[in-house]
């Protein structure tokens, strides 16, 4: 690798370090691209020839510590669909991790180039994964037809709402129950497809 690439790169890792860093001792609206930046050992302007705004630089940063689990494929798609919803409480409930990701979808409500990044960078490319395992499974039979990005706001949407209005950590029991309602709903409605034939 050539010396100016890995000054980038090093350059950027102690970026993102910084930014994580930290966000984890102080608030978001706290963090400043300053303070990243002194941090980190460089200039401002090396901060945002990556990133435009503060938000971006520490979504990433958090998206590099604490990676999303993928959506997994066994073949059996109640399995993987637990496996998923058991990965996203397991992220929340976390001490450390979970109030990370709280404080980031808060902190978007105001902050409309962190949302904007969230989008981007996380929920946007999330979504398009769970969305395609979705359609797999229903094109081999396993779910009936129905909206997959509704089946995965019906899963997700109990465990968030938990944590962000509720205030409670969210817990695998709550995954069991909302997957159950969800499976066992697309099961009614797939025999009444069939009755309706």
């Amino acid at each position: 690798m050539p010396a100016e690439m890995m000054r980038a790169e090093r350059s950027r890792a102690a970026i993102l370090r910084a930014a994580f860093e930290l966000y984890q001792e102080q608030s978001y609206n706290k963090v400043t691209i300053e303070g990243i930046a002194a941090r980190a050992g460089v200039g401002k302007p090396t901060v945002y020839r990556r990133w435009p705004s503060k938000g971006a630089v520490v979504l990433d940063a958090v998206i590099e510590a604490v990676p999303p689990a993928p959506f997994p494929d066994t073949g059996d798609i109640e399995r993987d669909l637990r496996s998923w919803l058991y990965g996203i409480v397991d992220l929340l409930a976390d001490p450390k991790r979970g109030p990370l990701f709280a404080g980031l979808v808060g902190a978007a409500q105001h902050d409309h180039e962190l949302a904007a990044a969230w989008r981007e960078r996380l929920y946007r490319p999330t979504r398009r994964e769970n969305v395609e395992r979705l359609c797999k499974a229903k094109a081999d039979g396993q779910l009936p037809d129905l909206d997959p990005d509704l089946i995965i706001d019906l899963l997700a949407g109990p465990v968030w709402f938990r944590l962000l209005v509720v205030g409670e950590r969210p817990t695998r029991q709550l995954a069991d129950k909302a997957l159950r309602l969800v499976i066992g709903a697309s099961a009614r409605s797939a025999k009444s497809e069939k009755r309706a034939l």
